[in-house]
């Protein structure tokens, strides 16, 4: 519980998202909650679900791509469990994601142009880290912790049911997952 209203104040406060920014050794170009939440943060109803909804697709695609990036080249049989996972649940949720905008008036546009930036620029850091298992934990990181941000977020303006359960699979899954790549960080001694 404390973890959860801990997520929560951090989605209310910039300056928390600065200082988290510099805590969390974000990947260079990732600017952290600032665009993600801010294009939310006036936003209700029905206009929030749609953005919400547009902007996870493009966040939940860029870690899609970053696991096929690096799904050939990884060497250790977690890390590619690891890879081969977020491809199947990010795409399974993508499919619910563009079936669920349909009822709320489609896409977007304007919601996902920040964040096709962001997930440009944390490919291109995955692709400069020469060893592909450290690269991809260390770059799903800061990834799976703005997926919090922005669905902590949701659970607090969303009225869509889908959206709220979705906000909190999200949350549930990828602070495990999180957890998962810091111990594994940890006993490599990175």
């Amino acid at each position: 519980m404390k973890r959860l209203a801990l997520l929560l104040a951090l989605t209310l406060t910039p300056l928390a998202h600065a200082q988290m920014n510099m805590s969390q050794n974000a990947m260079p170009g990732m600017n952290h909650g600032t665009t993600m939440n801010g294009a939310l943060d006036t936003l209700k109803g029905k206009s929030f679900d749609r953005a919400f909804l547009s902007m996870m697709i493009v966040h939940h695609q860029g870690a899609v791509d970053m696991s096929k990036a690096v799904l050939n080249t990884v060497k250790d049989a977690q890390v590619k469990k690891w890879t081969a996972d977020v491809i199947g649940v990010q795409q399974k949720e993508i499919g619910e994601m563009n079936a669920w905008l349909k009822t709320l008036g489609g896409v977007d546009k304007g919601a996902q142009t920040g964040m096709n930036a962001e997930m440009k620029d944390m490919m291109m850091s995955l692709k400069a880290n020469k060893d592909s298992d450290r690269g991809f934990v260390e770059g799903m990181l800061p990834h799976h912790a703005s997926a919090i941000d922005m669905a902590s977020l949701a659970l607090q303006k969303s009225s869509d049911a889908r959206v709220l359960g979705l906000s909190r699979d999200i949350i549930r899954t990828q602070a495990d997952e999180m957890y998962a790549y810091r111990q594994w960080l940890i006993k490599r001694g990175f």
